[in-house]
């Protein structure tokens, strides 16, 4: 696949002008008020298995509206507490899998906390536990379109919170040092990391891998990829939806959080990427607030760096632990 979006050295300089609502930061901290008033405590069980050199534990914690939300907490086995921590939020249509799917963090001396994502994890790998009780209006299959005319009912209003709470969750455990603690995710999980960044004081780092859901308006009209182009079909049905469609995507851009998260960030990008494209990551890395560093794989596509790129971020999250 040739690249298809900006130079690289037009990339690097790119900061759009993004639609932001006047309210958007009372939007977020009412919803988040609303639903840490309805929260119940944060539960933690062992479980057993195969693994011998990691500890694992079963999470549920209070997401949007109290509604309770499944992950994963993995530790070196035995190890005592408080320790570094790295937050890890899932891919599109995943679900929050197996926890020997994923111990390079642990094995690394972290403890490691992954989220589920509601209503996710019937598209790839190995399954999610957590539904989305919240009904929506006409939508496209996925999940992009659900109740995208309000706000107040878009999905990703509930993901988000439910990302920013998973913060909140994972600081109280026993085995996390509250004041060393990282977020990351690809992909959608990078979209992800960014609002629950933009949403959060106090995190040593943020690390988006190919990040999703930032600068849609420019992202639905340059790729022709899912997830989305399931906007664009569901606008070329509701063709009298634009503007109200777009109004509610602006409470959940990227590019509107990065400009709120004081944590420094690195972030991936691939300039052959068609699933995000490369001009709308470096509209979020270039207003990131806290600063960030972009690796480019020049001639990858939207797997990024796969490998090469958690090597990075090893390295790049042990220097601000070391600072």
């Amino acid at each position: 696949m040739p690249r298809f979006d900006l130079s690289p050295a037009e990339l690097r300089e790119y900061r759009p002008d993004v639609a932001e609502p006047a309210d958007f930061d009372a939007f977020w901290q009412r919803t988040l008020a609303e639903s840490r008033a309805l929260a119940a405590p944060t539960t933690r069980t062992p479980v057993d298995g195969p693994l011998t050199l990691v500890d694992v534990y079963d999470l549920e914690f209070s997401g949007f509206g109290g509604d309770r939300v499944r992950g994963w907490l993995v530790v070196p086995a035995g190890a005592q507490g408080p320790l570094p921590t790295v937050i890890e939020y899932n891919g599109y249509g995943g679900g929050r899998g197996l926890p020997h799917e994923r111990l390079g963090w642990a094995a690394s001396g972290y403890a490691w906390a992954f989220m589920d994502t509601r209503g996710q994890g019937s598209v790839w790998g190995t399954g999610g536990s957590t539904p989305d009780p919240h009904g929506a209006g006409p939508a496209v299959p996925g999940f992009m379109t659900r109740g995208i005319l309000d706000p107040e009912e878009y999905y990703y209003r509930r993901v988000m919170t439910d990302a920013a709470l998973f913060v909140d969750a994972v600081r109280g455990l026993p085995e996390v040092d509250a004041a060393r603690v990282a977020v990351t995710g690809g992909s959608q999980g990078g979209g992800l990391a960014i609002a629950a960044a933009g949403l959060s004081e106090g995190l040593v780092g943020v690390m988006p891998d190919v990040p999703f859901l930032c600068h849609f308006e420019r992202a639905v009209g340059l790729t022709d990829s899912d997830p989305y182009q399931e906007i664009v079909r569901y606008l070329s049905v509701h063709r009298d939806a634009v503007e109200p469609v777009f109004r509610t995507l602006s409470y959940f851009d990227g590019v509107n959080f990065a400009a709120r998260a004081s944590a420094p960030a690195l972030y991936s990008v691939a300039l052959m990427d068609q699933v995000c494209p490369p001009s709308t990551v470096y509209a979020a890395a270039n207003r990131h607030r806290g600063g960030a560093e972009v690796v480019a794989y020049p001639f990858n596509q939207h797997e990024g760096g796969l490998g090469v790129h958690w090597q990075r971020q090893a390295a790049w999250l042990a220097e601000r632990l070391a600072v």
